[in-house]
């Protein structure tokens, strides 16, 4: 039976307590003093004990309640812990201040076979330099890489609340061990991207191309297979890499990223296969995963395939053909599940004719392909992007919203965008953060005054500006609706003023 005593605080009550318990000679599981309250766990008490023992406890100057309790708090304290514990779905362990196992969950038990409480990490990982590091460092490591029964796991050492000795130390009181496959690291790093919509449905547009490219997009991205993903600069191929990870049957796995021209060589063998153990400089001498581990199960992006050097398209083709990779200074093959999605913006065909790109890995990557159309293919969708752009960079910068000017739209839809989407949002952004008024007009935009300047000795009247600005967009539109009926219904007009326009300027046979 489990009882609590609640009494008014004060010097030697808890000794008369517990001295009445002893006299008794009840047998004692555990006793919890927490002034003002004691929890007794006493298996020995019954009925009619407990009658009697209540009476002389109230006899007790300061005792006010006897209550029978289902669990002492410190049970229900450890029994919480180890729900909590048992929860968590990678392998934990709780070790003392010398680095001994107190407690670990079912994820390590299942990992290594066996309850291994009272044993040393060290001993359990045979790695005396890890053991020594935690004790050493007072358990602040860094997350290192271990080798389990040939497996590679990452662990992660969290240093416990620590008291100090009467001697002014700080000693360690222990630490909390987590064990995680690079894969579900590579889960971590993935949610870090700053991309929150990855849908096909987060391509803004509604221009034919751009449906072109959903529509394909959708299908490739169920086929597991290599795609490579080609189109301009700032078209939005990794948004497009995304989407189609994000469609495909590994969405829940990691979903990582390379650029071949951000880094060198010998980093970027690193980032992608990874060091073997004592290979790495720094704090990585226990070996460090490469992104290929790390997103074991999902999707590797390789954005600017073509700047990739001779050596790494040799390490990748033998990754792709094989399906198994040696990290750096390593010797053992390691096999992953991964999907490889590559991007460029060169023609790597005539890369390959040149002979700066690997042939066989040209055919190796190009299994499936997308083209991400330019911004000049997608003139239907250039106002919505710039409202979209707007609206977002006012919130970015927490201004009140504003709106662009119909002066505006001409420069807008006849500028070429040579460096597309992107080209378009940073200009859109600068215009909203460098006005003050609320409707942003042609001064306001950097693009305004270089095009106005070029075309100004093109312009002897506005009406011929305007018929010049009316003409491209009926040609633009007639490609993709070639009838007056389909063109009236896309710009929300008549029938007959559209037949009217195109007769006026010779489009479609109805000069």
């Amino acid at each position: 039976m489990r009882i609590h005593v609640t009494f008014i605080d004060r010097i030697g009550i808890t000794q008369e307590v517990l001295a009445l318990l002893v006299a008794r000679n009840l047998n004692l599981d555990a006793v919890e003093m927490v002034p003002p309250n004691v929890y007794i766990d006493a298996p020995a008490i019954d009925a009619d004990v407990l009658d009697e023992l209540r009476q002389a406890l109230c006899g007790v100057r300061g005792v006010q309640d006897i209550q029978v309790v289902d669990m002492l708090p410190g049970q229900q304290r450890r029994l919480q812990l180890d729900a909590l514990l048992q929860a968590m779905p990678d392998p934990l362990m709780a070790v003392d201040g010398a680095g001994k196992i107190l407690m670990a969950n079912a994820a390590l038990i299942g990992l290594v076979g066996r309850d291994p409480e009272g044993q040393l990490v060290g001993e359990l990982f045979d790695a005396p330099e890890l053991q020594a590091a935690m004790l050493e460092q007072g358990f602040r490591l860094p997350m290192r890489e271990i080798i389990f029964n040939g497996q590679s796991l990452l662990i992660d050492v969290m240093p416990l609340a620590e008291t100090l000795a009467s001697d002014g130390a700080q000693p360690a009181a222990g630490a909390l061990l987590t064990l995680y496959a690079p894969s579900r690291l590579g889960e971590r790093l993935a949610a870090l991207h700053p991309h929150h919509a990855e849908s096909f449905e987060a391509l803004l547009g509604d221009s034919p191309a751009i449906r072109t490219l959903k529509a394909r997009g959708k299908r490739v991205a169920a086929l597991d297979a290599p795609l490579l993903i080609q189109g301009e600069t700032g078209t939005g191929k990794e948004l497009v890499a995304r989407a189609c990870h994000a469609a495909s049957p590994r969405s829940n796995a990691p979903f990582l990223t390379l650029s071949c021209a951000a880094v060198a060589e010998n980093q970027a063998d690193g980032e992608l296969f990874g060091y073997a153990p004592g290979v790495a400089s720094g704090t990585q001498r226990g070996g460090k995963p490469g992104l290929l581990e790390l997103a074991n199960g999902g999707t590797v992006f390789l954005d600017e395939i073509a700047e990739m050097s001779p050596y790494l398209q040799a390490k990748l083709m033998h990754f792709l053909s094989e399906g198994s990779f040696r990290r750096i200074g390593g010797e053992r093959e390691i096999r992953v599940d991964v999907r490889i999605l590559s991007a460029t913006h060169r023609e790597l065909e005539q890369l390959v004719g040149e002979g700066s790109f690997r042939e066989d890995l040209f055919y190796r990557l190009n299994v499936l392909n997308l083209s991400v159309p330019p911004l000049r293919e997608r003139g239907e969708d250039i106002l919505l992007l710039a409202r979209h752009f707007l609206l977002q960079a006012c919130t970015q910068i927490q201004r009140p919203p504003c709106r662009l000017a119909p002066s505006t739209y001409p420069v807008l839809l006849g500028n070429p965008w040579p460096g597309n989407v992107r080209q378009l949002q940073n200009i859109i952004f600068r215009a909203a953060a460098m006005s003050d008024s609320s409707m942003i007009g042609l001064d306001d935009l950097d693009i305004a005054r270089t095009r106005l300047a070029r075309e100004e000795d093109e312009i002897s009247s506005l009406s011929e500006a305007m018929d010049a600005f009316e003409r491209s967009i009926l040609e633009k539109l007639y490609a993709s609706y070639p009838s007056t009926r389909l063109l009236a219904a896309r710009l929300k007009s008549s029938h007959s003023a559209i037949a009217m326009r195109l007769r006026k300027y010779g489009i479609g046979g109805h000069g």
